[in-house]
């Protein structure tokens, strides 16, 4: 937005300036035989040039050299065509710059360094080092095949572009090629990719924002045999803070153990005291509850721990973690007692308990994890499977407790008002 000429013509200090308040006056100041400028305010100027040139500016002391220094904020032009700046843009920046200055730091001086700190970054770049960081919690042959696909469908595409200087048009233009192939599930995994980059990018401080997310209403439905309405990132934080404020407690933390856990509702119906591992953190099922028939184990956050000791309180004289009931504590949750709870609160229409699983998969896939981590917790049916073998419930547990605490984690910062998906490292150990 800025104009190299404003970067080199003088400003001198004793030009003549006038009040002005509208942007229509921006527009109606005509060239003079000499500079002039507008006054707004606040410090915000605009320059108007005898070439009839029009720049906003700010004049300020440089908190380092204590002279005083000009910040070009952009041009004003009467076509509004680009580089344009409205005042209303102009005040939000200055508001910014004048922020900068208040800490001590030279707001010219801030801008170059992000200007060379945004071209230094390419997507491509950044890619590889989020790569590298994984590479203790994937598998060597996960590892190849993320590594292939960027280099296959993303880096010939965006991989040489500044990463801060995308946006979400050119991230829809590489799905759309896999799109219009055909592949849609290649699509998806292409989206995931580099959702996964960009947030490791924001975490970073290499961009502020992550468009990926937003592009989903704008990529091609993938039919499904079967549809569970799920909660969205977009209505998590909502639904979050009004499960917090739900009674009966103990409905409500049932509903909330299985967001943590995202168990099947009849495993949380039948789940028991005695299944649980206190020492180890770890919920062992037991096949018969389970939908599989083939015993599981849940690697428990310190949030779903927290929970448990807090619903002792209530059903610790049941052989059940969760019953409604306290006349007859013989007996868990109803078969409609969490979607009861859902009923109640007014979002039965918008998702399912069935729902948090679709969530937690969506998160956890986005977020990196390698699928067949993910969807051992899930306890999806699994053809190689050693029935009734400790040895096969454990696999991945190192995998599996770090992936469950992120989870707890996220779930938390959602409902504390984060905005974005927080990316974190978690090794294998």
């Amino acid at each position: 937005m800025i104009d190299t000429d404003s970067e080199q013509a003088p400003t001198p200090d004793n030009a003549p300036k006038h009040t002005a308040s509208t942007d229509k006056e921006a527009q109606t100041a005509n060239p003079k035989d000499k500079l002039y400028r507008l006054t707004y305010g606040d410090g915000l100027q605009l320059e108007v040039r005898p070439n009839g040139k029009k720049y906003w500016i700010h004049r300020y002391i440089n908190p380092t050299t204590k002279k005083q220094t000009v910040y070009t904020i952009g041009q004003y032009r009467n076509d509004k065509k680009p580089p344009h700046v409205t005042l209303l843009q102009a005040r939000t920046k200055l508001y910014e710059i004048k922020g900068l200055i208040k800490q001590g730091i030279d707001a010219n001086t801030h801008r170059h360094r992000t200007k060379i700190q945004e071209t230094a970054n390419t997507f491509k770049e950044v890619a590889l080092e989020w790569h590298d960081n994984q590479l203790n919690r994937w598998t060597e042959s996960n590892a190849a095949q993320v590594l292939r696909c960027l280099e296959a469908d993303i880096f010939p595409n965006i991989g040489g572009r500044a990463i801060a200087s995308l946006d979400a048009l050119d991230f829809l233009q590489v799905i759309r090629i896999k799109e219009g192939k055909g592949a849609l599930d290649k699509a998806a995994k292409v989206k995931q990719r580099m959702s996964a980059v960009m947030r490791y990018a924001v975490a970073t401080g290499k961009v502020k924002y992550n468009p990926i997310p937003d592009l989903g209403a704008a990529m091609k439905a993938k039919p499904k045999d079967k549809h569970f309405n799920a909660l969205n990132l977009g209505n998590l934080p909502d639904f979050l803070r009004e499960l917090a404020a739900y009674r009966p407690e103990v409905t409500r933390r049932a509903l909330q153990f299985t967001l943590l856990t995202f168990a099947r509702t009849g495993t949380i119906r039948a789940a028991q005291w005695q299944e649980i591992d206190w020492n180890n953190a770890l919920w062992n099922i037991p096949a018969e509850h389970m939908k599989m028939h083939q015993a599981h184990i849940i690697p428990l956050s310190r949030q779903a721990l927290k929970l448990l000791e807090e619903v002792r309180v209530f059903t610790g004289d049941s052989e059940f973690i969760f019953y409604a009931n306290p006349n007859d504590i013989t007996k868990g949750l109803s078969a409609n007692a969490l979607l009861a709870v859902l009923r109640h609160m007014g979002w039965n229409d918008r998702t399912t308990v069935h729902g948090f699983r679709a969530l937690a998969s969506s998160v956890l896939h986005e977020s990196g994890y390698p699928p067949h981590i993910i969807e051992k917790q899930l306890a999806h049916a699994d053809h190689n499977k050693i029935a009734g073998a400790y040895r096969y419930m454990a696999q991945y547990m190192p995998e599996r407790v770090a992936m469950m605490q992120f989870w707890a984690d996220f779930l938390d910062s959602q409902q504390h008002g984060a905005k974005v998906i927080p990316f974190r490292t978690h090794a294998a150990t």
